[in-house]
Parts: C-alpha cells; structure tokens; sequence
C-alpha cells in the first residue's frame, strides 16, 4: 500500500467515525415528555359525586395530570389552608371562605370565579307523612333535626339563618344535631337518627332514602354560590389554572348539572 492509499484509507476511517456526530447534532431531538403532576384539589362535601365524575373526564385527556381530592366542610378546609396544608385549588360552597382568603392573600391574582350554584331544602326519611312545612319543625313529635355545624359548614350557616328568619329558631334550637359536613347531616336522615335535615338540593338527589318536603325561599339566606380559586402557594400553578378552566367548562357545567347543581 502506498502513501497515497494509506491517507485514503485513513480519511474514510476519520470520516465514517465521525458521521454519526455530524448526524446526531443535526438532527432534532424529540421534545421531552412533561413529567407527571398531582393536583390537590380541596372542595366542599357537597360537591363530591360532581367532581369525582369530572376526574377522570379530564385526565382522559392530560395522561399526566393525577387530581385528588380533599373533601371537607368549607370551614375547616379553609383553616387547613390558612395552617399550610398542601392545596392547588379551593372550591367552597360559600363566599364567606373564600373571602377570609383572599384577605390573606392565599389565592392567586385573576383565578377566582364561582362555577356553580344550589338551594337548600328540608328533608325527611322517605317513609315520613307528618312534616309539610318548615313551621311542623316545632311539633313535639320531631326530636332531632340534623344541619351543619354552623360555624364551619356553610349549610348550616343557611340553615341557621332560614331558622331565624322564619321565627322558629329559638323553638327548635334544643332539637338540632350539628353535623361536620352536609353529607353527614343526609347520613343523620337516611339512617333514622334525625327526623328531618336541612341539605343542598344536590345531596338530597344523590339519596333514595331520603325525600325533599320543602325547598327554602331564597331570600331567607344568603346566595349559595361555589367559589373557585387556584392557591398562591400551588408548586404547579399553569397546570392547576388548566384544571381550573375546565371546571369551568362545557364538559364540567354538564356533570354538574347533571348532579343538580345550578350553572351558567
């Protein structure tokens, strides 16, 4: 082999190492797949069996987005986060909540809108043929009437004041079992354990064991509206305000609806 060939040769070797470089830095590399995200979304009891169907609809369509839930009272879902717990997004189901945060600044600039609203309505066991009205409230023969701890539960806020503004308060304040959340004021009249409740319409329609006797005039209580809101503390904000938009959505407003629930 000549001096020629040999420099040919070593030129082919040099080329041939180095064409996969070449290669490898002109060509585009594939974009990374976003990693996988859990949301935590903290939201009032009555909101359960809506947003547990909404879950999956939305991660049908972000594989990478896992939401969980948080179901609570909105009171004490409200002092969990003003204590730190962990949330991305709070749904309460009364202004007075979400206000308490924002006036700590907790809540993230522009994310706040309500999504839903309810009414409150007075139910019996479904076997029950002697309440009519919220007035039989007063009759002896009822006991126990199951509503929310009104401190902490919105329900029994709007129980609490439709009491009141009706009159009877003071003559059924002794018979009132104080309840958690809303769902456990439903459990109370399903089981027996209370004669009557006072619930959102959307609990009432989840349950077979109980019946609705009256709905309550809605100039007796507050507007019960389900504020929403992305909090400032949130480690993944662009995808907990994604989240939040489709709560707002078409796809959403018609679970919700579905669930009894009064949307826009």
């Amino acid at each position: 082999m000549n001096k020629k060939q040999i420099l040919r040769w070593v030129g082919m070797a040099v080329t041939s190492c180095l064409l996969p470089i070449t290669i490898s830095l002109i060509t585009p590399t594939p974009s990374v797949a976003q990693s996988n995200v859990s949301l935590l979304v903290s939201a009032a009891a009555s909101m359960k069996d809506a947003l547990t169907e909404i879950k999956p609809i939305y991660e049908q369509s972000k594989s990478n987005v896992n939401i969980r839930y948080n179901f609570g009272a909105s009171g004490a879902l409200q002092q969990q986060i003003e204590q730190g717990a962990p949330s991305d997004i709070f749904v309460s189901a009364a202004k007075k909540q979400m206000d308490a945060l924002e006036q700590k600044n907790l809540l993230l600039p522009g994310s706040l809108t309500n999504i839903a609203s309810n009414r409150l309505v007075l139910i019996v066991p479904k076997n029950t043929t002697n309440l009519n009205s919220f007035f039989d409230l007063t009759d002896g023969k009822i006991k126990r009437i199951a509503v929310g701890e009104p401190r902490s539960v919105p329900a029994g806020q709007y129980a609490d004041q439709v009491l009141k503004k009706l009159g009877i308060f003071d003559q059924v304040k002794s018979k009132l079992v104080l309840a958690n959340n809303v769902r456990q004021v439903l459990a109370a009249v399903e089981s027996g354990n209370a004669d009557a409740g006072l619930v959102y319409a959307t609990d009432a329609k989840i349950s077979n064991q109980v019946k609705v006797v009256v709905a309550a005039d809605e100039r007796y209580h507050s507007a019960i509206i389900y504020p929403m809101a992305v909090l400032k503390r949130s480690k993944n904000i662009p995808v907990a305000q994604e989240f939040a938009k489709f709560l707002s959505s078409s796809q959403a407003k018609a679970v919700l609806k579905k669930y009894g629930f009064i949307v826009n």
